[in-house]
Parts: structure tokens; C-alpha cells; sequence
């Protein structure tokens, strides 16, 4: 038995196939909206509505088995909580989401500490730009800038 098997079960938490298709499908697709762990679990389980799956996450959330990043107007991206802790880097061009570790940021979150004594909590945090594929593509002759 896996380690989030036995969380939920000593949580007094059922393990049933749907629970463990919606973590194995965030476990994944890495960083994943609801919309795509449905998509992901329907092909195995046609049978599980989206309702499932965002109650799913939710349990799986409250857990501490995924965790959530808002990186946009739409639905919060899903990712598996054992990760490492990190900043999510979302290209404006073509949407791709890569990771930056957090210490990134240690000088950003000092700065802000101190300056107004706020508390920045970074791994839910999401820079926006233009991954080196897309950057590259633009300075290219003809590209967009």
C-alpha cells in the first residue's frame, strides 16, 4: 500500500478507483486544470463527472496529497504536493508552464518583508512572460516582439 493510501485510509477516508485515478492523473499531467485530470480520467473511467473529480482535488488538497496555483482567470492548476516547492513560469506565448526553484525569489521575498513586513508565500506564485523557445522565435527576423 502507498504512503497516500494509507493517509486516507487512517483519515478515515474510503480508497476508491476514482480518488486514485484523479491523483494518478495529476501525478501525471505534472500541473493540470480540472478540466484536463477529468479529460485525463475519463480515458480510463468514462463514468467520473467533473463534480468527482473537482470534490477529488479538493479531498486530496485538504490531505496535503496536491496542492494548487492560480495561473490565470481560469480554473486553479493542480500539481502533486510531494514536489518540491516552486515558482511556476507561464509563457504568455504559448502557455507552457515550467518550474523555477523558490530560492529565485529569496531576494524578492527579503525585500517585501522587509519594506511591509508581509509574509510572501512563493509557491504559489506565477511569473508570466516568454519561455526561451518563444523569446527565441521573437528576436528571430520577422518574429513578434
Amino acid at each position: 500500500m502507498t504512503d497516500w493510501q494509507t493517509m486516507l485510509r487512517a483519515r478515515g477516508y474510503r480508497l476508491t478507483p476514482q480518488r486514485q485515478l484523479v491523483l494518478e492523473a495529476v501525478t501525471a499531467l505534472g500541473h493540470a486544470t480540472p478540466d484536463e485530470v477529468h479529460a485525463e480520467v475519463q480515458r480510463t473511467a468514462s463514468g467520473v463527472n467533473l463534480s468527482t473529480v473537482y470534490r477529488t482535488l479538493e479531498l486530496l488538497e485538504e490531505l496535503g496529497l496536491v496542492s494548487h496555483t492560480h495561473l490565470g482567470h481560469g480554473s486553479p492548476t493542480y500539481h502533486p504536493a510531494h514536489e518540491d516547492d516552486h515558482l511556476h513560469l507561464v509563457c504568455r506565448d504559448c502557455g507552457s508552464v515550467s518550474e523555477a526553484d523558490v530560492s529565485v525569489a529569496d531576494d524578492l521575498v527579503a525585500k517585501v518583508s522587509s519594506s511591509s513586513g508581509f509574509q510572501t508565500d512563493v509557491r504559489h506564485f506565477a511569473i508570466y512572460g516568454r519561455c526561451a523557445r518563444c523569446a527565441e522565435a521573437a528576436a528571430a527576423p520577422g518574429g513578434t516582439p
